[in-house]
């Protein structure tokens, strides 16, 4: 079998901006100043640098710069003022379901405060997107599934793990048949491929094997038309990817699985 295209540090990067020599001049003054706002060089509440000292900066023109602000103000990361500048607004306000956005936190290095809100918001689509696919998937989409099972628990690297995962939760999205939940699943997409970018569970012959499990547990699910299976199912793979993210940024193992403090919380937060 065939591993799927998938290598996930590219994906980090590229699902929001392309590859970094296409970029614009406009595109590289946003990434920057983005990247720049989201690691803190520039906190929240306080003025950029002025026009003048951002175009001496980045050596563009008054032009470039004015429209890369618009494109940062659009995410509602800044917000500029005549006669006062340029602020850089509370992080409440900022549209972290950008791609761009969510891209930035992880190349800068998320927290794992960050992690758990996005496996929070993971739980709140994917637990129903799965619940949904037990009741509408394919013939076709049942076998992709189980296809893609089959290929991670055969990877034996990182990146065709990754492939095959990425490919899993797509075509899970795509047997919601809901709409609404296809144009958000671009955020579960970026939020998988960075967190392999920390840790990958091929990295752990025991954390594979429980990983493989758990999605098989899911295509099972879907395959049964169990919903509620389903849900559950999914509800330990965000655990369990959570936990062996956190524990690696923590300085740990990690980790064969969701510790019983993480999967309690997703149980919780799950309903």
């Amino acid at each position: 079998m065939k591993a799927r295209e998938g290598m996930p540090g590219r994906l980090v990067s590229a699902s929001a901006n392309g590859k970094q020599a296409s970029r614009t001049l406009q595109s590289q003054v946003v990434h920057q100043l983005g990247v720049a706002i989201v690691g803190g060089e520039f906190a929240p509440g306080t003025l950029l640098p002025t026009d003048s000292e951002l175009i001496i900066r980045f050596g563009v023109s008054r032009t470039v710069l004015r429209e890369s602000m618009k494109a940062l103000a659009a995410k509602n990361i800044v917000n500029a003022r005549a006669r006062v500048g340029t602020r850089v607004l509370p992080r409440r306000d900022w549209s972290l379901f950008d791609p761009d956005v969510l891209a930035w936190h992880f190349e800068v290095g998320p927290d794992i405060t960050f992690l758990r809100s996005l496996a929070e918001i993971r739980v709140g689509i994917e637990l129903e997107a799965a619940a949904l696919a037990a009741q509408r998937r394919t013939q076709v989409q049942l076998e992709r599934l189980m296809a893609d099972v089959e290929g991670m628990a055969g990877a034996r690297d990182a990146d065709s793990f990754a492939g095959y995962d990425l490919d899993f939760h797509r075509t899970l999205a795509e047997a919601a048949d809901n709409l609404f939940m296809a144009s958000i699943n671009g955020l579960v997409d970026l939020a998988l491929s960075a967190a392999f970018t920390i840790s990958s569970p091929v990295d752990d012959p025991e954390a594979h094997k429980v990983t493989v499990q758990n999605h098989r547990r899911i295509a099972q699910a879907i395959h049964d038309a169990a919903p509620e299976d389903a849900r559950a199912a999914m509800r330990l793979v965000i655990a369990e990817g959570f936990d062996r993210a956190a524990g690696r940024m923590s300085g740990g193992p990690s980790g064969s699985g969701p510790s019983q403090h993480t999967e309690a919380e997703a149980k919780r937060r799950a309903g």
